[in-house]
């Protein structure tokens, strides 16, 4: 499906097994890029956000969608480009909603990545209505709901500035389920957000 967006048209799907050797390096670089993006986490963790069989697993689950996002103009040249034997171009965008198992009202939204060269031009926004709007008519979600590390108050704002609102909720850190690296730091925990959809 095409959505439009401030100065672009964006492409979602759902992802495939077949896309992750292109989601994974945009999850990282979102997270742990070398250059600072508005997720960057290089300075909490020492860690990968995501590894193949994690990113495998979310796809398989029945109840998450991990969407992967492109340019509209990027997919039809996607489409010339399978003709032609070439390889299409990388997503620009990820994100992944769950669908909670103990309230069939609420959803979960993470796993959320903006290729670092795209933030702050709109594609961020686009995508997380998209995924609001997918819930609420896949599923009939009435509350989204995601956790974000107390530190990132930037981050925190920006969801606040497009609805969301803290529950008062603390989350506990998993530091048992780091990928391939550590915390470095010990004193990680979340703030959990919510939005009447």
């Amino acid at each position: 499906m095409t959505v439009p967006s401030p100065g672009h048209a964006l492409s979602f799907r759902p992802a495939t097994p077949a896309d992750i050797p292109a989601l994974l390096p945009l999850i990282r670089s979102a997270y742990h890029g070398a250059f600072p993006s508005s997720s960057a986490e290089a300075d909490i963790f020492a860690a990968k956000r995501a590894t193949e069989a994690t990113l495998l697993a979310k796809i398989a689950a029945p109840e998450v969608v991990v969407l992967h996002v492109t340019d509209a103009a990027s997919t039809s040249s996607s489409a010339a480009a399978t003709a032609e034997a070439l390889p299409p171009l990388p997503p620009l965008s990820c994100c992944e909603i769950a669908r909670s198992a103990g309230d069939a009202g609420l959803a979960h939204f993470g796993l959320f990545a903006v290729d670092p060269a795209r933030q702050a031009g709109g594609v961020g926004g686009a995508v997380l209505r998209y995924a609001e709007e997918l819930a609420k008519r896949a599923w009939g979600t009435r509350r989204m709901e995601m956790t974000v590390l107390w530190m990132r108050t930037g981050l925190v704002a920006y969801y606040e500035r497009r609805g969301y609102r803290r529950t008062g909720e603390r989350r506990e850190f998993p530091y048992a389920e780091l990928y391939e690296g550590e915390a470095l730091r010990d004193d990680l925990w979340f703030v959990v957000l919510e939005k009447e959809l």
